[in-house]
């Protein structure tokens, strides 16, 4: 297609090989194009995804804050594995405190605030202006409508003395609705007659609520920076009678934040004075769920500084909570106590050993017993002892000749044990956990791989140690539970900035920001009312308030 002579697209007087060229930005315009794109919504909202997504790695393996010890198994079992997760640039085993994760933590953090602070200037503005001017022509508007008013006799002063009336009740019908109203006056110019108007607006609530959502978020995460850098999660195993100090040098494993102080723990004590375990016994009627677990209840005694006492329990999912810090009822099995004597009869063990459950459903359980002095070998010499075996609540014979458990209560209990003498290695200055026995340096002395039978006990019966060494008796068997003490001071603060967030988002969500006119402009027959409105968004019952609008006006006219 032909275009006219005189198209001017641009390029007249301009050489044919110049090209247009955009100016360059510089350092100081990239930098301000950067933050322009790091605070807007959408890069937000991408912030906000990713966020949630650098979170997913960290529920799929143990973190070293959480589960130290489930760290160590994980390397046990997957050592060339773990030398590649746990390098520095993916960081698996502390993805909380990665650089990566702590990047994007701050990236949202920054975009939030430089988001959010602009908007809150504007928003002030917006409060403290004045509503808009009414548009020259309503009629494209929303729920636009007009209301003729005859009265050819009037003269033009009272025909405009009705139109200010009128206006004054539009506004009075508008405030009442709780919006914000102004009157507005345009002069006539030549043959365009002049009007009065009022101008009204209301949902700033809306946008309130908008930025109360965002401000909560930044506080959530203020929160949780400084839960994490204050808190403190210790753990410990209590034996029926035995009682928790909350000190740091009581806990048997404790983790805590970079600026956690141990002075901020409260001094109190907590005795364990029984753990009450119900299961199904085969006395019920649901013969299938026989042995299954209906509740724990932990009876503690709480213990203040000034030595006053009071009672109190502890449940699964209910924890019990002191001086602002809850108590978690986490494990719990059985801790046969066991006492080892010499030949001479004195005493040089005697102790209740938390056993650790195989089998969470017949309470099978694994213990180690570590004897580092007070016993002799054969030859006369001192020698180390530690004893490895399992705890049978009621022991059952299997077709192999081996033992296991077919109830997790107390009604045939025993207690199995295969017997070591060496070095247990606990000299050497390396930390090793209570529950494993290390026998690489140790001779066995009972069990099935020497073919000698291993020491069986049940409660209150006592037997020989091997090759002469002394006794061995179970006194009794006290249950034990697995205690979670937590402190975070900001844990209140996230709650209070997460149901503000949720607040501020349903009121952005369903409160409606919304213009409103009435214009009143007289004529040479009357009075000719108008009516429209105008939404910031979706509003699809702009058109029917409009509707209600007019008719109430029209009823106070």
């Amino acid at each position: 297609m032909s275009r006219p002579s005189d198209y001017d697209d641009g390029n007249s007087g301009r050489v044919a090989s110049q090209k247009i060229e955009s100016p360059e930005l510089g350092f100081v315009g990239w930098l301000r194009w950067f933050w322009r794109q790091l605070t807007s919504m959408r890069v937000a909202l991408v912030l906000l995804l990713l966020l949630a997504v650098a979170a997913i790695p960290g529920s799929l393996v143990p973190q070293r804050s959480a589960d130290p010890n489930g760290v160590l198994q994980y390397q046990q079992q997957h050592p060339e594995l773990f030398k590649f997760l746990d390098a520095f640039p993916i960081q698996a085993f502390d993805v909380y405190g990665s650089v990566w994760f702590s990047a994007i933590y701050l990236l949202l953090f920054i975009s939030l605030i430089g988001c959010v602070l602009p908007r809150i200037l504007h928003h002030w503005r917006a409060l403290r202006g004045r509503p808009p001017k009414t548009p020259a022509r309503l009629q494209r508007m929303a729920g636009f409508s007009e209301v003729r008013i005859s009265n050819p006799d009037a003269s033009d002063a009272e025909r405009d003395e009705f139109a200010e009336r009128a206006v004054a009740e539009a506004a009075g019908v508008l405030k009442k609705q709780r919006y914000r109203p102004e009157i507005q006056r345009v002069e006539g110019r030549g043959s365009r007659p002049g009007s009065v108007s009022v101008s009204a607006e209301r949902g700033y609530l809306r946008e309130t609520g908008n930025l109360v959502f965002h401000l909560s978020l930044v506080g959530v995460l203020v929160s949780v920076a400084l839960g994490g850098a204050l808190s403190f999660n210790g753990q410990k195993v209590l034996v029926e009678g035995d009682t928790l100090l909350n000190q740091l040098i009581d806990y048997d494993s404790a983790n805590s934040g970079r600026s956690f102080d141990d002075s901020t723990l409260s001094p109190f004590r907590m005795r364990l004075d029984d753990l009450d375990v119900k299961y199904v016994t085969p006395n019920d009627k649901n013969t299938k769920a026989i042995g299954q677990v209906l509740d724990y209840i932990a009876h503690v005694t709480l213990i203040d500084p000034d030595g006053s006492t009071s009672k109190d329990e502890i449940r699964v999912n209910h924890p019990l909570r002191v001086h602002g810090s809850p108590i978690y009822l986490i494990a719990n099995g059985y801790a046969p106590t066991i006492t080892i004597k010499d030949p001479k009869g004195t005493v040089v063990y005697s102790e209740s050993m938390p056993f650790i459950p195989q089998d969470n459903s017949t309470l099978t359980s694994l213990g180690v017993l570590k004897v580092p002095y007070g016993l002799k070998d054969t030859d006369g010499k001192s020698t180390q002892v530690g004893l490895r075996g399992f705890f049978y609540p009621t022991k059952a014979d299997l077709e192999s000749g081996a033992f296991t458990s077919n109830y997790p209560d107390l009604l045939n209990p025993v207690l199995t044990l295969d017997v070591f003498s060496g070095d247990l290695g606990i000299d050497q200055g390396i930390p090793q956990s209570v529950y494993a026995l290390d026998t690489s340096k140790m001779t066995q002395l009972t069990g099935r791989a020497i073919d000698k039978k291993s020491i069986e006990l049940k409660p209150g019966q006592t037997t020989e140690l091997p090759n002469g060494m002394g006794t061995i008796t179970l006194d009794k068997v006290p249950r034990y539970a697995s205690f979670d003490v937590m402190q975070n001071p900001a844990q209140n603060y996230v709650l209070i900035f997460a149901l503000a967030a949720l607040g501020g988002l349903l009121t952005s969500l369903f409160v409606p920001r919304r213009r409103m006119w009435v214009k009143a402009q007289a004529t040479e027959d009357g009075v000719v009312l108008q009516y429209a409105g105008l939404a910031r968004g979706d509003d699809p019952t702009l058109e029917r308030a409009v509707a209600e609008l007019r008719e109430q006006h029209r009823s106070r006219l």
